[in-house]
């Protein structure tokens, strides 16, 4: 689009990607110089953050697991009143805003308001994760697909997944938000048929300086989840492909019954 596509009153949702701020599109790093207000998820890495021109106003509306700043409602109006307001109105969603980002609740309500909406993505965690490992989320003969899982649930409620079709081997499965349901995980999958050493890595702070992987076994998900993720931002990536990112000993070990 040209650069008159933020006249005042405009919403952009725009993907923050997964923290390092090189991975920034370049279009989302004009709409954030040009915006007058910025509305940003808690999980947008200070960095990014650190790229908001001085002057600009910029307002937390962070969602974390169990605490929450503002409820969905709340955000919905925050963004309407600011394009009423003729601002240049970004919205900043960590990864991609089409993955796990509710852009649709957001979306809607700007439509039904009267004001103008558009989308700039980003790259998703599971994207950065894969390229960090020097893996590839597809493989030939190996990873037919890839597909991508909340494991949020309301607190206290057991995840409401199809755990026999996810259990099928030739897919790799990027759980977001797993790091609280990672033994869940384990248990639902190994109880659908998935083998119990079937590879996976945990990464948390993905793309960050202090980005942290674990490769292990599916059986072994939830004691190693524990040991490495503390309270950081927690993807899972689970498959045949992840295998690739495994210590050598460990790979030869998990061969016959993964792939």
């Amino acid at each position: 689009m040209q650069p008159d596509d933020f006249p005042p009153g405009t919403v952009w949702l725009v993907g923050a990607g997964p923290g390092d701020p090189d991975l920034l599109t370049r279009k989302a790093i004009r709409l954030i110089e040009r915006a007058d207000v910025i509305f940003h998820d808690a999980l947008v890495s200070p960095a990014i953050l650190d790229l908001i021109p001085a002057g600009v106003e910029r307002v937390g509306v962070g969602k974390r697991s169990g605490r929450h700043s503002k409820n969905q409602e709340e955000i919905d109006g925050l963004l309407v009143a600011a394009a009423a307001a003729a601002k240049r109105v970004v919205r900043l969603k960590g990864g991609d805003p089409a993955l796990f980002g509710r852009s649709t609740e957001e979306i809607a309500a700007l439509h039904i308001a009267g004001y103008p909406v558009f989308v700039c993505p980003g790259i998703t965690a599971a994207s950065a994760a894969a390229a960090s490992a020097k893996i590839s989320l597809s493989l030939r003969d190996v990873a037919r697909d890839v597909r991508f899982v909340t494991a949020h649930s309301r607190r206290g409620a057991a995840l409401d997944l199809d755990w026999n079709s996810l259990a099928r081997c030739g897919s790799t499965l990027a759980f977001y938000m797993g790091r609280d349901a990672a033994a869940e995980i384990a248990r639902g999958l190994i109880g659908a048929g998935m083998p119990a050493d079937m590879p996976v890595m945990i990464a948390c702070n993905v793309s960050r300086a202090d980005e942290q992987r674990l490769t292990t076994r599916l059986d072994l998900l939830g004691l190693a989840t524990r040991a490495l993720a503390n309270d950081a931002p927690t993807l899972i990536l689970i498959g045949a492909a992840v295998m690739l990112a495994m210590p050598a000993k460990t790979r030869a070990t998990a061969t016959d019954s993964a792939l």
